[in-house]
């Protein structure tokens, strides 16, 4: 058992050790660490790119598994990541040597927020493009903002930045911080600004239904400074609902023309998203983002509020937005070979899906849309979502769902099915073919793929590296030279 008096940041440490070290989030604290001057190592069980390469090009030491010796020569602090379960090895000898510790959210409220203005993105849907969104375009317009954000931001090449600037932009995630604190990370993110962009179930391992998650977000919602700000997504019925509780100014945005901030004259393509900005009713300016979808242009709408409150100019805003380059695995494009479009998008939730594949059916008008779905997440393989996935895939020509990996301590009556899913699917008129592995996946797109077709591969892991087997396989069958 770990002692409570010993959840502290020590004074003056010099030797700090993260366990689960590979996780995004925890190799970009290392990273973030390593930059001020500390002696950095970590642990992890699965120690694999890209997180591994980062770590090595950093110069981080990386000890496979968990094990008491880890800790010898002992560190002064040890962050536990939230993969660390009470019956770790290693975290079983933490508590024998009592040596301090921290999760990854406290280390990172207490080093690095303290001292800042701190901007948390929140909300079951758009976190990762919102925050990478509103970081760069602080960066371009001048703030020297730090970040951290769960996915790779593509003006960076990175996820994190320790930054100069009076800002911090954290991607507010709802899951639960560490096995000795469950409660959701974002209360230790000291917000100022919030953005919450939807409210749904998710994290079915954590939570046991949607009132369980609107009582966290409630949390985040009462823990807003009264000098702070909401800029919440109020088409959103439920976010709608929590909000009216804010001890602080609440700024809605959305289509709805009741908001402050509401979308006029949208239009998609292939080449991203162009939209009207309203504010109290008036055009504020015209906008375009290289991220197609709907969706997309209420994300950025969401950070032009933001800005305009941080003092922001139209035009400044404006063109910064323009300059945003997206973020990896958000409808990145991974390669287009014999004229086939291959995109990878994180896809974590059935709505996330629908969304997504709305965007790319207008941004690829006249193509055939081709989805292969990985079922991943924790709650995407327990039958909590069998049937919202029904009805997600409607904007898709072909449907190809893997069999998702087992989580042997759910009981068999309460896993996600992908054969039903098929069959559901084929009831309801959609082509949709079921397969156990990623080689027949790939065999089959192999067999029926066309020039011109876009496959967009929605899983939230590496889904076995289809991506570029794929592209190996369509450069095979459609050599330059024919």
């Amino acid at each position: 058992m770990l002692d409570a008096s010993l959840n502290i940041f020590p004074d003056s440490p010099r030797h700090i050790h993260l366990m689960g070290v590979c996780g995004t989030g925890m190799a970009a604290m290392a990273g973030m660490l390593k930059n001020q001057g500390y002696n950095v190592s970590g642990s992890d069980s699965h120690v694999y790119p890209p997180m591994s390469d980062f770590l090595a090009r950093t110069g981080i030491p990386i000890l496979e598994g968990y094990r008491a010796e880890n800790l010898d020569p002992r560190p002064d602090l040890v962050v536990v990541g939230n993969v660390i379960t009470r019956k770790n090895p290693e975290a079983i000898a933490l508590a024998k040597l009592r040596i301090p510790y921290l999760s990854f959210p406290q280390l990172l409220s207490y080093k690095f927020l303290a001292a800042k203005k701190s901007l948390v993105v929140a909300g079951t849907h758009g976190k990762t493009t919102t925050s990478s969104m509103l970081a760069t375009m602080l960066y371009g317009a001048g703030f020297e903002p730090g970040f951290m954000i769960g996915g790779i931001v593509q003006a960076f090449g990175r996820n994190f930045r320790v930054g100069d600037g009076p800002y911090f932009v954290v991607e507010g995630d709802e899951y639960d911080t560490a096995f000795f604190d469950k409660g959701p990370k974002f209360l230790h993110y000291r917000p100022w600004i919030a953005i919450i962009t939807s409210i749904e179930f998710d994290h079915a391992d954590i939570y046991a239904d949607l009132a369980a998650v609107k009582n966290s977000f409630r949390r985040l919602i009462a823990m807003m400074p009264a000098d702070g700000c909401l800029v919440a997504h109020l088409d959103d019925p439920v976010v709608r609902e929590l909000v009216a509780e804010a001890p602080c100014p609440v700024v809605g945005y959305g289509q709805l023309s009741a908001n402050d901030w509401c979308l006029a004259q949208v239009s998609c393509s292939r080449s991203g998203s162009s939209f009207v900005a309203l504010h109290h009713g008036k055009p504020f300016g015209s906008f375009t983002t290289v991220m197609p979808g709907r969706h997309n242009c209420l994300n950025g709408l969401a950070v032009i509020a933001v800005l305009e409150r941080l003092g922001l100019a139209p035009d400044v805003i404006s063109r910064e937005l323009q300059l945003f380059k997206g973020v990896r695995r958000r409808q990145e494009v991974r390669g287009v070979v014999g004229g086939v479009t291959v995109i990878d998008d994180f896809a974590h939730h059935p709505t996330a899906v629908r969304e997504t594949l709305a965007a790319l059916r207008a941004a690829y008008e006249g193509q055939r849309l081709l989805a292969v779905f990985e079922p991943r997440t924790n709650s995407s393989r327990r039958r909590v979502f069998q049937q919202d996935y029904l009805g997600v895939f409607d904007a898709a020509d072909v449907v190809v769902v893997k069999e998702p990996d087992i989580l042997a301590t759910v009981p068999e009556e309460q896993r996600f099915s992908a054969k039903e899913l098929v069959a559901g699917l084929q009831e309801r008129g959609v082509d949709g073919y079921y397969f156990p592995n990623t080689d027949l996946i790939l065999d089959y797109l192999s067999d029926i793929i066309h020039p011109d077709d876009v496959v967009a591969i929605l899983s939230n892991g590496g889904f076995d590296n289809i991506h570029m087997r794929l592209l190996h396989r369509l450069a095979q069958l459609f050599p330059p030279n024919k």
